[in-house]
């Protein structure tokens, strides 16, 4: 495999759903990426500083209960619930998707995914069309509000 920095990026919402089809086990890690993080091995619970089985990581397979709907949409769905956290982490922080195992989970319920293979970057044109995407269902979903958007 290429170094982790040199991975590929999904440019668009229909390419990172086409991933879904390809394979299952899929994560979203916001961070610097896995360069950094696969040195690391694992996340650390920001406020008591404890060590974690894995990497802190949001699934992205898609769930039964989806049913027929759009995995386009599902995988927006997905990445604007994290969207915040470029913002909130700072500089450098983005999307990468991983595969590997699920060994625990962190103190927000999140899954701490080990053996983590790096797939790919998300770009930020996809996190913008995420934005608008879900943007454009709120007659019918109704707001997803989220602090410090």
């Amino acid at each position: 495999m290429s170094a982790p920095d040199s991975l590929p990026t999904v440019s668009t919402l229909a390419e990172a759903a086409a991933l879904l089809g390809r394979h299952r086990g899929l994560y979203v890690r916001w961070s610097k990426g896995p360069g950094l993080d696969l040195q690391a091995v694992s996340s650390t619970d920001e406020l008591t500083g404890v060590p974690m089985p894995g990497l802190s990581a949001n699934p992205l397979d898609v769930e039964d209960w989806w049913g027929d709907r759009s995995p386009e949409l599902w995988v927006a769905r997905r990445l604007y619930d994290y969207a915040h956290l470029p913002h909130d982490k700072g500089p450098g922080v983005r999307p990468w998707v991983l595969k590997g195992r699920e060994s625990g989970r962190g103190p927000d319920n999140e899954p701490l995914v080990a053996d983590a293979e790096p797939l790919c970057w998300i770009a930020d044109e996809v996190i913008e069309a995420a934005r608008a995407e879900v943007a454009r269902q709120e007659r019918e979903w109704g707001t997803l509000r989220r602090g410090g958007r």
